[in-house]
């Protein structure tokens, strides 16, 4: 790996600081998705009770955009000079696909209980997480069908450690361009789906891996800028109340070519300000044990979500009815629990034990070299313990140890 540009002695580097806060605020994100799923699968049949579902979640789906971007700037902070791509790589494909592979296989075998037709192709392109990049209808979508976000992921593994050299000798301004254009090109998106057949617009602007990889590389420029001490954002309370307002603007006003744009910005306020907020040890409410705990399942509780809650209407015969009056929000409250103690058995028993069996050990950090200090360094400088980030978009983080894989994300 290429070593950074000299970070001026006023300004030092902050890399050396756990961030709990993203691996709670990863909970958040899934429980967005879940939401939302929820909502479209129409299990309250109830109209106000299903309105209350449908404000909160309408934009549940925009989850996913946090954890692209979450998982670049993780990957980008947590870097270390000396790691070998093969090495990166191997981490890479220990964190996500043990989980990947019990849900193919769980997958597989609900659809032969209701013989549902499979397609041998198709199932190929799912276990090989290559689904993404097949724009027929129904393919991406494929056996666990949130699993087209791993494929995604597995294109953004591949490329970062190829950029990451060009990323830390980028001059800062270079930085600042790439933050402000990269939401432009998000926008561009839609009016350049016009150039792709119809059946395939969505695929283009929601699926595509190099389209949803704008995400993923606005996290890793974020992080450069803050792990070189430069980066200039609102704190954690401000951040939070812009993305507030803009996912209740989005959510009553704002057209979907906007709102992607808008909140990918507003993620992007919300995880650098409560990462500066680890760093600098302030106030965070998204560091507390529980909600740790349930970023550290999140992952898993992602995969496990959709099949759990499809399998079980299916089977029960409500498949697209609805239960009615308060049974709607009792099932939805019960596949939350049951999907949470599915997701901490596959955390506990696969994702963790395979991630210490099959993952390679980071090279150690080097030393810190001492720095002059000033009053500006010594408010700047970090409060908290030299470990590593918690999260990443699928859950990944450091392998290198520690009582879970989560726990030093996607």
């Amino acid at each position: 790996m290429t070593s950074a540009p000299a970070v001026s002695a006023d300004r030092p580097a902050l890399t050396s600081a756990r961030l709990p806060s993203l691996t709670g605020l990863r909970w958040i994100a899934a429980l967005l998705v879940f939401g939302f799923h929820a909502g479209t699968m129409r299990i309250i049949a109830e109209p106000d009770y299903k309105a209350v579902i449908d404000a909160l979640f309408t934009l549940g789906l925009s989850g996913v955009q946090f954890f692209f971007i979450l998982s670049g700037f993780v990957l980008v902070w947590s870097a270390r000079d000396g790691d070998s791509r093969l090495a990166f790589w191997r981490r890479r494909v220990a964190k996500i696909y043990p989980n990947h592979l019990v849900l193919f296989g769980a997958t597989l075998l609900v659809a032969w209980w209701f013989a549902d037709p499979v397609l041998p192709a198709a199932a190929l392109e799912n276990l090989l997480l290559l689904q993404a990049w097949d724009p027929r209808p129904g393919w991406f979508y494929s056996i666990n069908t949130v699993s087209w976000s791993l494929s995604c992921e597995f294109f953004f593994y591949l490329c970062l450690p190829l950029a990451l050299p060009l990323l830390r000798r980028a001059r800062p301004k270079l930085l600042w361009v790439l933050i402000v254009a990269l939401p432009l090109l998000i926008l561009a998106l839609w009016p350049a789906q016009q150039l792709v057949p119809e059946v395939s617009r969505w695929w283009f602007t929601q699926i595509f891996p190099p389209a949803r990889s704008l995400e993923f590389w606005l996290g890793a420029v974020a992080a450069e800028l803050m792990r070189r001490g430069l980066w200039r954002g609102p704190g954690l309370t401000v951040a939070t109340v812009i993305f507030l307002g803009t996912w209740v603007a989005a959510a009553q006003w704002i057209r979907a070519e906007l709102w992607t744009t808008l909140l990918a910005v507003a993620y992007l306020l919300v995880i650098t300000a409560a990462a500066n907020a680890d760093v600098l040890n302030k106030r965070s409410p998204w560091r507390s044990r529980p909600l740790v705990w349930l970023g550290e399942v999140s992952f898993a509780f992602y995969l496990v979500h959709v099949l759990v809650m499809t399998s079980v209407l299916r089977w029960s015969g409500d498949w697209g009815t609805g239960f009615a009056g308060w049974r709607g929000p009792a099932v939805v409250l019960g596949f939350l629990v049951a999907n949470l103690v599915l997701a901490g058995l596959l955390h506990r028993y696969v994702e963790t034990p395979m991630m210490r069996r099959l993952a390679p050990r980071r090279p150690a950090r080097p030393a810190p070299v001492p720095r002059q200090r000033t009053a500006e360094s010594d408010a700047t400088r970090p409060q908290t313990d030299a470990a590593r980030p918690q999260t990443d978009a699928a859950g990944e983080g450091d392998q290198s140890g520690g009582r879970s894989p989560y726990v030093d994300s996607r």
